[in-house]
């Protein structure tokens, strides 16, 4: 309000008050979802000793992703006396954020998956596991690629060109490497982070493509094609 908002209405303040107390209230029900029913199976003796690991390391993670978010809010605070921009969190927070919660959700749905549905034993074969490979390497694509839409977000960096799949009037912006050394355009330089995302989407939806069309070669359980097909549907939808 100080600083860039001076017009803004108490009604209009409300609005994104309240837009931030539900999201630290859904995250703080979540954190209660986890660790009370987990303290009361860990009381009843249900877990196992490698459940008991599981459900440890998944309660940490929610303590965690909770003060990250502490964290980076606060960066959104600080005063910056030189800077006359947008106020706005930091773009490396903002990732460790997103990060820490695709980590725990995906640890979360795997541990459930595991203990409702039984594993098929299928034959070691070389096809099957390069499948397994591929698919590792396809997830830690995407999950680059989830990252990197932090770094536009906290950047907003998709403001910068709204033309696809040229950006502007080229292929390559002319200020891609504005920034020195070169290595903080990565990171801070909002052309490159919104090249960086549009080539890493890309990428992925060509990855997610090809482990599919690898897994029509295999004999797979039904469970395990459909998989990938919806990894396919909703690669294309996003």
């Amino acid at each position: 309000f100080n600083s860039l908002n001076h017009d803004m209405t108490v009604t209009e303040f409300k609005f994104i008050w309240y837009m931030e107390y539900s999201h630290r209230m859904w995250g703080r029900i979540v954190g209660l979802a986890y660790i009370l029913p987990a303290a009361y199976f860990w009381r009843k003796g249900w877990l196992s000793s490698r459940m008991k690991v599981c459900v440890l390391a998944l309660c940490g993670l929610v303590c965690f992703q909770g003060l990250l978010g502490w964290y980076m809010v606060k960066s959104g605070l600080e005063e910056k006396p030189d800077s006359y921009d947008i106020p706005r969190v930091s773009q490396y927070r903002l990732a460790a954020h997103l990060g820490s919660a695709l980590v725990l959700y995906s640890a979360s749905l795997w541990t459930g998956l595991r203990l409702l549905l039984p594993c098929h034993k299928l034959p070691e074969t070389r096809q099957l596991l390069r499948l397994r490979q591929c698919a590792h390497c396809t997830t830690a694509l995407i999950f680059l690629t989830a990252l990197s839409g932090a770094f536009v977000a906290g950047l907003d960096a998709g403001l910068v060109y709204n033309s696809f799949p040229k950006m502007g009037e080229r292929w390559i912006p002319d200020d891609l490497l504005a920034l020195s050394p070169v290595l903080r355009n990565i990171f801070e330089n909002p052309t490159t982070v919104q090249f960086d995302h549009r080539i890493l989407g890309i990428t992925s939806v060509t990855a997610v493509i090809a482990l599919y069309l690898f897994s029509r070669k295999i004999p797979l359980p039904h469970r395990t094609r459909m998989a990938v097909t919806s990894l396919l549907v909703v690669a294309c939808m996003q």
